[in-house]
């Protein structure tokens, strides 16, 4: 058994003495199967290396098979820390459910927004409400928003299956929440500040009220509108609300509602130059589209009791707040929109779309099916707890969908060409899916390429099958000197695939790890924009063909 595969029995057997307390060598056999199909012809060899697997799992011991397995493979922990409900929970509701996802578009979505995006619109399907999509694009400086990314957010929601019923764009909507700052100044509940920011910080930490603070109604009115006319600098003037000076979370203390920012925004450019936080502009335009129910992640659980003081001033009830917690996922670390975006600039990625990349467009270029999103989101639930996953989690779901249907060719990389004397000119019938009567011809005149790693492992004496041709014999490997073995097919004999000499095409695999390159079945050029199989090598989306070569992403195994 290769190496790849002795670290995969490695893995399962750890996890299985994990899960049960020892681990069973036909439950590994089992995964290893399941992962490597072309295996089945060899289950003996597969039964041996989960054995010693195995038995090198259980002379560890639960606890420190556990310890290994995190250091190894840490995503093969994810199923016993994973939430127990399989979807998100039913909502306390009456009348009309209205959902609302609220990126700020400083990129495109991302597995991490496809959680928001795919549980609050399976909420407005599940009660038959509505679904809004609102750009929360407030802040033309720090999180300043991509033209682009707009439409990609709403590409990306109808590929997920979740158009939205409404589009709002905050940026578009200043003049109305000018309206609502002012009213609020009318109420005493909001005032003009220039304090220093590290002068508020003191008075903040302290719990003691500014000078500002006390300033009347009316001499309000007149800086907030010296404010609005251009009179401050960036830093030089905010307008707070009144809340509670003393109160035991200081973040809650007199919180900034618009601030001075002269950056210009790429939907209105420099039409404004106050332009409200997030926290106040979410509060009014949730009131304004009747949002029902507020989906929100619990490191931000603030925003809440921040936004009940206008609610509480302006007498308006305030949404039902589900809370949830992060997801991390484990072959991307913790990530950032804002430094993806300076990378792409800096040619570290080549695009969005990069498949190293975990966003929508990367997964959508790599053959993911918006299916396998939208049930691998639903499996999350909704809780508190912080999720630890892996991609395979998503793979899972994807293999799904797309095994019973991907067509299936053959590619070898790193290709070395074997003569094969004896056979001529033949034509090979190969099943183009194996549940599926419909087959393929492959043209051979006397010679195949196969892969150089396959013709590694061999020695004079070994025989092979060439699916679905022929079998042969090896006399030498330096240089490489076969003999034709008959075609029947022989139990027991390992199997690898092949591609003509003749009817072929060159193929480059971009992966998340770098480019793989070789030659495929000429067919390939048929499945532009569709998921295939390469056997013994993974799924991959055709997604192009250049100069004669096949341009295809790696989906995954």
């Amino acid at each position: 058994m290769g190496a790849d595969i002795k670290q995969q029995a490695e893995k399962y057997a750890l996890q299985n003495a994990v899960k049960f307390g020892s681990a069973r060598p036909d439950a590994v056999a089992k995964k290893l199967l399941a992962i490597f199909p072309e295996l089945r012809s060899t289950s003996e060899e597969v039964m041996k290396t989960a054995e010693e697997a195995v038995k090198k799992a259980n002379e560890l011991g639960a606890e420190n098979a556990r310890k290994k397995l995190e250091e190894i493979a840490p995503e093969l922990l994810v199923e016993e820390r994973k939430e127990p409900n399989r979807g998100p929970p039913e909502l306390e509701h009456k009348g009309k459910v209205v959902m609302r996802f609220a990126p700020n578009p400083n990129g495109p979505p991302t597995l991490g927004s496809a959680r928001g995006i795919v549980i609050n619109a399976a909420y407005a399907k599940r009660y038959s409400g509505k679904f809004i999509i609102r750009f929360d694009d407030t802040d033309p400086l720090t999180k300043k928003p991509l033209a682009e990314a707009y439409q990609w957010y709403l590409e990306d929601c109808e590929w997920l299956g979740a158009k939205p019923d409404e589009v709002v764009y905050a940026s578009e909507r200043i003049e109305t929440y000018y309206g609502y700052a002012e009213e609020l100044i009318s109420k005493g509940a909001a005032y003009v500040c220039t304090c220093p920011k590290e002068w508020f910080k003191s008075y903040k930490d302290a719990g003691q009220a500014c000078t500002h603070r006390a300033t009347s109604v009316e001499e309000n009115r007149t800086l907030w509108k010296n404010m609005l006319g251009g009179a401050y600098k960036e830093g030089e003037a905010v307008l707070r609300i009144k809340t509670d000076m003393t109160h035991p979370n200081p973040a809650l203390r007199d919180w900034v509602a618009f601030r001075v920012i002269r950056a210009a925004h790429p939907r209105v450019e420099h039409r404004y130059t106050i332009w409200p936080t997030l926290d106040f502009e979410s509060a009014i335009e949730d009131h304004l589209l009747g949002t029902t129910h507020i989906l929100r992640g619990k490191d931000l659980a603030d925003s809440e009791k921040r936004q009940e003081f206008v609610y509480n001033y302006m007498g308006w009830d305030y949404p039902e707040t589900l809370l949830w917690g992060k997801i991390k996922i484990h072959e991307f670390g913790k990530f950032s929109t804002s430094l993806l975006r300076k990378d792409i600039e800096n040619g570290k990625y080549t695009g969005w779309d990069d498949p190293k990349l975990p966003t929508l467009r990367a997964l959508q270029k790599r053959g993911i099916k918006p299916e396998a999103v939208w049930n691998f989101m639903l499996s999350l639930g909704l809780g508190e707890n912080e999720l630890s996953i892996s991609m395979e989690n998503l793979y899972a779901e994807n293999r799904k969908l797309i095994d019973p249907i991907a067509n299936r060719y053959f590619f070898v990389w790193s290709p070395v060409k074997m003569e094969v004397p004896g056979v001529g000119k033949k034509v090979a019938k190969v099943h183009l899916h194996p549940d599926r009567n419909e087959m393929k011809n492959l043209s051979v005149d006397g010679s195949v390429f196969v892969c150089q790693e396959d013709t590694a492992k061999l020695k004079p004496g070994d025989k092979i099958r060439l699916k679905d041709f022929c079998n042969v014999e090896i006399i030498s490997t330096e240089p490489l000197k076969v003999s034709f073995a008959g075609e029947d097919v022989v139990k027991g004999i390992r199997i690898i695939q092949w591609t003509p000499t003749e009817d072929k095409m060159n193929v480059r695999v971009i992966t998340p790890d770098g480019e793989i390159t070789g030659f495929g079945e000429s067919g390939i050029k048929k499945e532009v924009g569709n998921v295939v199989q390469f056997e013994r090598f993974g799924f991959v989306r055709i997604d192009s063909i250049e100069d004669g070569t096949a341009i295809a992403y790696f989906t995954h195994e």
